[in-house]
């Protein structure tokens, strides 16, 4: 039998790359949470119990759950953003589109996106 050493639980405490890393893969729970929640309002509004569902929703640790989903959803979103032009290479006649681009880009139409649903929400 050879000797093993002990496993380092925290390891990813050990570089910011290791931690952001971690948080990033933690915060895809609130991603599925705030798509649960999506889903019981479309629910609520095509089953018109609209009062029940916003009378939950209403509830303190709900609001605090969803404003920590938004703000874990909005880290995973930039985190995202800006890992895609390492997993992105994009060629135009041989010339390598330059990461800045790819981010940059990629930020636009989440901005363009975003809006938009504004304006069909107002």
């Amino acid at each position: 039998m050879s000797y093993s050493p002990p496993r380092d639980r925290l390891w990813f405490l050990r570089r910011r790359a290791y931690l952001v890393f971690v948080l990033r893969e933690l915060t895809s729970v609130f991603v599925a949470w705030s798509i649960v929640y999506l889903i019981l309002l479309l629910d609520a509004a095509t089953a018109g119990t609209l009062p029940e569902f916003w009378a939950w929703a209403g509830a303190p640790w709900v609001v605090a759950v969803n404003v920590l989903a938004f703000a874990a959803t909005a880290f995973h979103a930039v985190t995202f953003l800006n890992l895609a032009p390492k997993a992105t290479v994009i060629r135009l006649d041989g010339w390598r589109v330059p990461n800045f681009m790819i981010s940059g880009g990629n930020f636009s139409a989440w901005l363009v996106v975003s809006a938009l649903i504004l304006w069909v929400l107002s």
